[in-house]
């Protein structure tokens, strides 16, 4: 089997279908998920991902059926019916059945799924500045992993593949650089990392958060600051950092090429080094 889905208190395999015509979820957007990985043996962060999974749910009015443990308990027991060292995708989603605009706390549901999912190696990815732009935190629900939030990123995603490139840099309602559609944003300049100032635009990343800990303690200098669009024209680097592929390079921006640089090539084996258990790499 490919997928496990934990839902009612079992395991079932396939695609299983989960809402009703007029659950609440269905039509107005009550659903948040969050996502986790396991390969090589190892699932970096996985008790981070589910508590995030929690708060999400409490910042767009649902209630976690399970505490961020048995989340990641359930996610362990997925883990432990594929082959050891698969390369896995660990999604715990919750929606609400009930409510009328806002939903109803305690109708809110959980499927817990285990998927088959390797884990992408690097290869060339040019990207485009898109003209569909993060929302500001009074405009939508930027706090969380919102189902509803992946509608603009969709945009963004299906103007660059218009195109001819493979992501797009997505900017945040001032015209300053936010992240990539899926993934938070990074650039080298002169030896030094910087990423957006997390202002509320966009979900501050729990792979972004270990790489700045990880650059830290590598004495690698690392900014939070706030970047325009000349600045990714200036960079000597751009990468990326997410759960789905950890960090990944980009090779191209509008016209022009780029390297795969030391500074990414350092920040992927940080990362692979914390994922593996070098406790150097994790403080």
């Amino acid at each position: 089997m490919d997928q496990w889905h934990f839902i009612d208190g079992k395991w079932v395999t396939g695609n299983p279908p989960l809402m009703r015509a007029f659950d609440h979820a269905t039509w107005l957007m009550g659903g948040i998920f969050d996502g986790a990985r396991a390969f090589d043996g190892v699932t970096p962060d996985l008790d981070l991902h589910c508590r995030r999974a929690v708060r999400s749910a409490g910042n767009v009015g649902l209630r976690s059926p399970l505490s961020a443990g048995e989340i990641e308990e359930i996610c362990r027991d997925g883990i432990a019916r594929f082959p050891r060292g698969s390369h896995l995708y660990l999604r715990p989603f919750m929606w609400s059945e009930d409510g009328w605009m806002a939903p109803d706390p305690a109708s809110t549901r959980i499927c817990i799924s285990v998927t088959l999912t390797p884990l992408p190696e690097p290869k060339p990815c040019r990207v485009m500045i898109s003209r569909f732009r993060r929302p500001s935190p009074e405009t939508a629900p930027t706090d969380a992993k919102a189902v509803c939030l992946y509608a603009q990123a969709g945009r963004a995603s299906g103007e660059a593949r218009a195109a001819g490139f493979d992501d797009a840099v997505m900017l945040d309602p001032l015209g300053n650089v936010a992240e990539f559609t899926g993934s938070n944003l990074w650039i080298a300049k002169d030896g030094a990392a910087y990423t957006p100032a997390h202002n509320g635009c966009f979900l501050n990343g729990i792979t972004r958060q270990r790489l700045i800990r990880l650059f830290m303690a590598a004495g690698i200098p690392v900014y939070e600051r706030t970047l325009s669009p000349a600045d990714l024209m200036d960079a000597d680097e751009i990468f990326s950092t997410g759960n789905f592929g950890k960090v990944l390079p980009v090779t191209g921006i509008g016209d022009r090429d780029l390297d795969l640089g030391p500074l990414y090539r350092r920040a992927r084996q940080l990362y692979m080094d914390f994922a593996h258990g070098d406790l150097r790499s994790a403080a």
